[in-house]
């Protein structure tokens, strides 16, 4: 199959926009809890559709107060807190349009988001990302209000509205229409400068309407999400617009370290995470059985949780794997379900593959991980494993009310109520992208018999090697990057005789594998990456690695690296994908010394820096 498109089960109504989700949610159930707050104490504190909705009008009439206009767009850089959705629906009430900004920008980074959108106001979370504004603010003289959430302003605003009529939001909040632009969401530019992506209120509302019934099981009467993936991306961000529309309670936590506890007193139903969140949670309870002397029960146990889940979809699992899974969900499976909070049962998964083994595993868990696929351009989701049409290993099929089709090179293509409306100046880029009517991804996958979409790769990031072998850097990254030492993979050997690999050594994870391995858990990265038994665990990772490919396609040489890549290092995206090809400029040299001797390659070896 090379396209497959699966009809709305929503009837488009193209004068709804963003507010319209809000007001038909209170509507249904004005005193059910769509929030929850800290409290202080460590609980929640619930705030229902109905006091969301009387906040967001009241912010609404501040922002009308200071002067704010119709189709006016205000820049905000604030990281995953309530005051986020808050301010996003605040905006759209008073007729403006919200620009996110990642919180970890550049004040560069920032001057052109600013500065291609023609933004006139910006918020701001913190008095750190105020400093970052202002010095670049004598270059947007556009923008001529700004406003701190950790000054109290957002309440001050809501204050300062008291005179503006309820007549008014209403009349603006009616304004934007369904092909009107809703926001403009900046791409983290891992592949060159970032582009200003044009999603329009249809492309929420409509995606919003037709996912929740198709994600009805997940999004199930007192389902509830802890947010902690930054909302300035789409993915999260169409999650939160999602949730006011299907009723579901959201809390949320910013600081990773802070997760677990989170988890454990917040109890969703339901995550939103990336795959690398999914690889720490297994490889800190791995490290964590090896220090308590129970890896080998560990191991075990995650053996008969993997064939356990293949069994279920074989359709029948064998009486001595039934005992064995029942004792160790008694000793392993329910402690590690305890520690998310005891009550989460889905997990929507995006941004990158997340890997067979780790798919079986969570399954057994009762932890079902629905592998979705999108871009910023098609508003986050244009595939998604459901509850009954899943298949481990895929994307899933179509979302309702949209298409995918394969084209003749490989590279998927995107059509349907999720596609944005183009590239913000920039028609050329637009024209590209929009080829044919259908947008043009960049990634390459299959479709199989049934729709169901597989990622195999980045289109511009194929490999070919000098005995024009095409190599998909990810089909060797991903299984690299599970081992708990590793950080990040980046495979090289475009036009080279072998493929080799940049590997970086995982902050968190090393001291702990250090001491159960018997080493000073306060080692320094860079003598690490020299050590004899992490040299020895790297090279066990990419020979389990290689034996998934073809000799042509495998590792032949490696680099551990002596220092992170990071974001602040220029590396990483803000929502923590490799920049390709800025780290091949910049480690030119390291790549270089790899293919210095080809003589010398007889089988996998390292090479360390």
């Amino acid at each position: 199959m090379n396209e497959s498109f699966t009809p709305p089960v929503v009837e488009a109504d193209p004068d709804a926009n963003i507010t319209d989700l809000l007001v038909d949610r209170v509507a249904v159930a004005p005193d059910a809890a769509l929030f929850s707050v800290p409290d202080g104490s460590g609980g929640w504190r619930d705030i229902t559709s109905a006091e969301f909705l009387a906040q967001v009008r009241a912010l609404a009439k501040g922002l009308v107060a200071a002067g704010i206009q119709p189709g006016e767009k205000i820049g905000f850089m604030c990281k995953v807190r309530y005051e986020w959705t808050l301010v996003d629906f605040a905006t759209a009430f008073a007729g403006a349009v919200l620009v996110p900004i990642y919180e970890t920008s550049s004040p560069s980074q920032v001057l052109y988001n600013l500065t291609d959108s023609g933004a006139t106001a910006i918020i701001v979370e913190t008095a750190e990302h105020f400093i970052r504004f202002d010095e670049i603010a004598s270059d947007v003289p556009a923008v001529t209000k700004a406003w701190q959430v950790d000054l109290g302003d957002l309440d001050k605003l809501a204050a300062s509205g008291a005179s503006v009529e309820d007549a008014e939001i209403d009349r603006r909040r009616k304004l934007a229409k369904g092909s009107d632009l809703a926001t403009l969401i900046y791409t983290s530019g891992s592949t060159g400068r970032p582009k200003g992506v044009i999603l329009s209120h249809s492309n929420f509302v409509e995606t919003s309407r037709n996912a929740a019934v198709a994600m009805k099981d997940v999004l199930a009467p007192g389902s509830s999400t802890l947010l902690f993936i930054t909302t300035a991306h789409v993915f999260a961000r169409f999650i939160a617009i999602l949730c006011v529309h299907a009723g579901v309670k959201v809390g949320h936590q910013a600081d990773t370290k802070q997760l677990l506890p989170s988890l454990g007193s917040f109890k969703p139903t339901f995550l939103l995470a990336v795959p690398r969140v999914f690889e720490k949670v297994y490889n800190s309870a791995e490290q964590k059985a090896e220090a308590g002397g129970k890896g080998k029960i560990f191991r075990k146990a995650a053996h008969v949780a993997v064939e356990h889940s293949k069994a279920l979809d074989a359709g029948h699992v064998p009486f001595g794997l039934k005992v064995q899974f029942a004792l160790f969900d008694k000793l392993v499976y329910s402690k590690l379900k305890h520690a998310m909070g005891g009550n989460v049962v889905y997990a929507v998964s995006g941004s990158a593959p997340l890997g067979l083994h780790l798919a079986h595993f969570f399954r057994s868990l009762n932890l079902r991980i629905l592998e979705g696929y999108g871009l910023t351009e098609t508003t986050a989701p244009a595939t998604v494993n459901l509850v009954d049409k899943f298949k481990i290993g895929t994307t899933g099929p179509a979302l309702p009310g949209v298409g995918i089709k394969i084209a003749d090179d490989g590279e998927i293509l995107v059509k349907g109520v999720n596609v944005f409306g183009g590239y913000w100046n920039n028609p050329e880029a637009t024209a590209e992208a929009m080829a044919g009517e259908w947008f043009h991804t960049g990634d390459i996958g299959t479709l199989d018999e049934d729709g169901y979409l597989k990622i195999t790769g980045r289109k511009k990031e194929i490999i070919v090697t000098a005995g024009g072998k095409n190599v998909a850097p990810a089909a060797l990254e991903d299984p690299i990057r599970a081992n708990p030492l590793v950080g990040q993979v980046i495979v090289v050997g475009d036009k080279k005789p072998f493929i080799s690999a940049l590997i970086t050594l995982d902050p968190e994870m090393l001291p702990v594998w250090l001491n159960n391995n018997g080493e000073a858990a306060d080692m320094a990265v860079a003598d690490a990456a020299k050590h004899p038994k992490v040299v020895a665990e790297i090279q066990r990772a990419i020979d389990e690695a290689n034996a998934t490919v073809s000799r042509a396609e495998s590792v032949r040489k490696f680099t551990i690296l002596d220092h992170e890549l990071t974001e602040a290092t220029g590396h990483l995206t803000p929502k923590m994908s490799i920049k390709r090809n800025v780290i091949v400029t910049d480690f030119a040299s390291v790549i270089d010394d790899m293919y210095a001797n080809v003589s010398d390659v007889t089988g996998s070896q390292s090479v360390i820096h």
